[in-house]
């Protein structure tokens, strides 16, 4: 078995490490790793009885081994999706959104269309990977990943420009196009800028739909384009915000301080930390029109809320309240969504990683991390 997943690594064209040790250990990982993550790289999501993977949880594992500087899972969970998500060549193939067990029992891709946010992530972790580790077998399948990005997931749409469709199909209709604003981290955009332009203008893009789509400072899980270049409630979600969203304010707390429109942009999410400092704990469900909230989310909200709320000196009190609560709270093992929440929010507040103004990722095990 070790033969076949070396000859595998080897054929992938990446390199392959079976002793190393990460530098910098990071117990948070090391617990996701032991409950989530398979010995051969797989991330198993237990909440659902089919025991599922998605291009989601890989995605976010390979950032964590890049942030934790585990190389030797890194390669372990790049060759699981290459070989189950990709059909074997990730060069050609975007991943799979979702694998697991159908219901003859059988291990096998339940659902083949892809899922942009998971690949955004993959390309930038690559292109990363191949930047600080120094292999260059990284940084070229990262920009190939990111060419077939491009080619089948990017349209330009009216009154707005290039866009980022959550899929290659089941996005686009009569009534318009159906986004996702949580998909498009500015960090992982920026970064690809460096490598063709039309990322840029997708950013510019993306930060102009953040804006506009949260007129009071709460972001939706999803919204519709029209074909005459406007904003419109989603047909199946309305204008909620609750898993998907949060994430919106984590990637907006992790910016740099230099980072384009920045301070714009943390100013106007500002609402989200004032409720959360009100009331003690996040929202779990916001209405992104007319403000209104309901529920406590999880812990893991907690956590993605730590960079936003540390991003704000009025809301000290806000941000001990949620460190507090993480510390008599921990967040649940069977939890996975939660537990990713809790690695990108908790590791930022550890000063583990940063992100500099183009988007590159700055490990604590590689570069002085700045506040």
């Amino acid at each position: 078995m070790m033969r076949q997943w070396l000859v595998g690594l080897f054929a992938l064209g990446v390199p392959v490490f079976v002793s190393a040790a990460p530098a910098c250990p990071w117990p948070a990982w090391d617990r996701f790793k032991a409950e989530r993550v398979s010995v051969d790289g797989r991330v198993i999501d237990p909440s659902d009885e089919r025991l599922i993977t998605t291009s989601e949880g890989q995605s976010y594992a390979l950032f964590f081994a890049l942030v934790g500087n585990d190389r030797p899972a890194f390669a372990q969970v790049l060759r699981w999706t290459h070989n189950n998500l990709a059909e074997g060549d990730l060069a050609r193939h975007l991943p799979a959104w979702l694998w697991g067990r159908d219901g003859q029992s059988q291990w096998q891709v339940l659902d083949a269309n892809n899922a942009s946010d998971a690949d955004l992530w993959i390309a930038y972790s690559l292109l990363e990977a191949g930047r600080l580790w120094d292999e260059p077998a990284y940084t070229q399948l990262g920009q190939r990943v990111l060419w077939r990005i491009a080619a089948q997931t990017v349209r330009k749409l009216p009154g707005l420009g290039v866009m980022l469709l959550p899929g290659d199909y089941g996005f686009e209709d009569a009534r318009g196009t159906r986004l996702n604003p949580s998909y498009l981290p500015l960090q992982l955009l920026e970064r690809f800028s460096l490598v063709d332009p039309l990322w840029g203008e997708l950013a510019a893009n993306t930060r102009r739909l953040w804006l506009a789509s949260s007129p009071k400072g709460f972001a939706p899980d999803w919204l519709l384009w029209t074909p005459a270049g406007e904003l419109a409630a989603d047909p199946q979600h309305g204008s909620a915000g609750d898993y998907d969203a949060i994430r919106v304010y984590l990637w907006v707390g992790m910016l740099a301080k230099d980072a384009p429109q920045r301070s714009e942009l943390v100013a106007h999410y500002a609402p989200m930390a004032t409720v959360t400092t009100r009331q003690g704990l996040p929202p779990e469900r916001v209405e992104a029109h007319s403000g209104s909230t309901s529920g406590h989310g999880p812990t893991g909200f907690s956590a993605a809320l730590l960079p936003l709320l540390a991003a704000l000196p009025e809301h000290a009190a806000g941000l001990a309240a949620q460190r507090q609560r993480l510390r008599e709270q921990p967040v649940e093992a069977n939890a996975y969504y939660s537990q990713v929440l809790a690695l990108f929010g908790q590791g930022w507040d550890e000063s583990r990683y940063r992100f500099d103004p183009h988007g590159r990722l700055l490990p604590a095990w590689s570069a002085p991390c700045s506040e």
